[in-house]
């Protein structure tokens, strides 16, 4: 059992961080505040061919592993980009996996290439407003006329919507009450955002402003057969294999934004003098700060664990989810302590660390709940009976 890095692996984290050094603290607080989609951070990705890093060599990804990602994702997070410069390629790394899985070679071929470089942005619309995270319920409708879908319905909490050129989008293609299973009956599309015929109306939300995020209003959206991933009625399924590795990718950002809150506030309070010493000497301060790394590196075993797990081929919807719910916890106890430590000061802006704990909400919220995730553990692991 070895938990060391590999070189290769090493290699990645010092490649992304020196990309990331180009985009400094005034960098992120300038779109904190202005808003606007990270577009030459993007770039700077895709021209280092990072946005790929999951996806086969032969549609020009670098065909590396999920754990690969995570150590690249954590990197972003934590070297100051914090979830505004992950969320910015997260899309990239794990959304198309239901393209590379199911696929023909020609829609991988055509599909694939202009994500890698940076050439074409993609938005995941999955979630709408009126069901949450109860997929299955969806009401989004996608009728075959001929050589073409026509899709009519709303979608919400999409990100990326205001710049993507296409759009991964699961809509019910045959009714709910005609199908055996609710599972059942859902398709996936992968295909131009027409923006003739979606609506896109931003959300204005707390944090992560550079990266937007919007409800989608579809009317008569037209969809060629073609770019239907898989078999009709089996989209479910299919954006299954994606919701693990985004679980274990969201994991690996926390930890990176709750360790860079946490280097944040020790160096404040190394530095900081009251009554004649460094705040940093008092035990008060001292051990919430211990605690939070503590935390934050058991989490960030258990996303590795997840990763690793993920890679192998094994069952890893347990380790992947409770990377998720360990890294989300973490990462918000650190930046909450952030704040704590720096006092006053650490709810002005110019100390970046208020901002890290309003981004930080993302991962506790999304992609799914905590409590999803605890009733998900207590009848898949435990063995209890079903709670919702």
């Amino acid at each position: 059992m070895d938990f060391a890095l590999s070189d290769s692996q090493e290699s990645i984290r010092d490649a992304i961080a020196k990309i990331c050094s180009r985009f400094d603290d005034a960098y992120w607080l300038k779109k904190d505040k202005e808003g606007g989609f990270p577009q030459d951070f993007h770039k700077a990705m895709a021209d280092a061919g990072w946005l790929g890093i999951c996806i086969p060599e032969a549609y020009g990804g670098s065909g590396l592993g999920i754990t690969d990602a995570a150590i690249m994702m954590r990197t972003i997070s934590e070297s100051g980009a914090g979830m505004s410069g992950a969320s910015a390629v997260h899309m990239n790394v794990f959304g198309l996996n239901p393209v590379v899985v199911f696929g023909t070679s020609e829609q991988c071929e055509r599909m694939l290439p202009p994500v890698v470089s940076g050439k074409e942005r993609a938005c995941f619309a999955v979630t709408e407003p009126n069901t949450g995270l109860n997929t299955t319920q969806l009401k989004t409708r996608a009728v075959r006329q001929g050589d073409k879908y026509v899709v009519n319905g709303q979608k919400v909490w999409i990100s990326t919507a205001q710049v993507a050129e296409k759009i991964l989008l699961l809509a019910r293609t045959t009714p709910l009450e005609d199908v055996k299973t609710p599972t059942r009956g859902l398709s996936l599309f992968y295909t131009d955002f027409d923006r003739k015929r979606i609506a896109v109306h931003e959300i204005e939300k707390m944090g992560r402003k550079a990266v937007d995020s919007n409800e989608l209003f579809i009317e008569n959206f037209e969809i060629p057969v073609a770019d239907r991933i898989g078999e009709e009625g089996r989209g479910f399924e299919y954006i299954l294999h994606g919701m693990n590795p985004e679980r274990i990718l969201i994991a690996a950002e926390a930890v990176g934004l709750g360790q860079l809150a946490l280097s944040r506030a020790a160096a404040y309070a190394k530095n900081r003098v009251v009554f004649n010493r460094p705040i940093g000497q008092n035990q008060a301060i001292q051990h919430p700060l211990a605690k939070n790394w503590m935390e934050l590196e058991a989490a960030w075993l258990m996303v590795m664990s997840a990763g690793w797990q993920y890679d192998q081929g094994l069952p890893c919807g347990p380790a992947a989810n409770a990377a998720k719910y360990l890294a989300a916890e973490a990462g918000f106890h650190a930046c909450e302590q952030a704040v704590m430590t720096h006092g006053g000061f650490g709810y002005a802006k110019e100390y970046h660390v208020e901002r890290y704990l309003r981004e930080v909400m993302i991962p506790r919220i999304a992609p799914i709940s905590p409590q999803l995730i605890l009733s998900f553990i207590a009848e898949k692991v435990l063995g209890l009976p079903k709670s919702y």
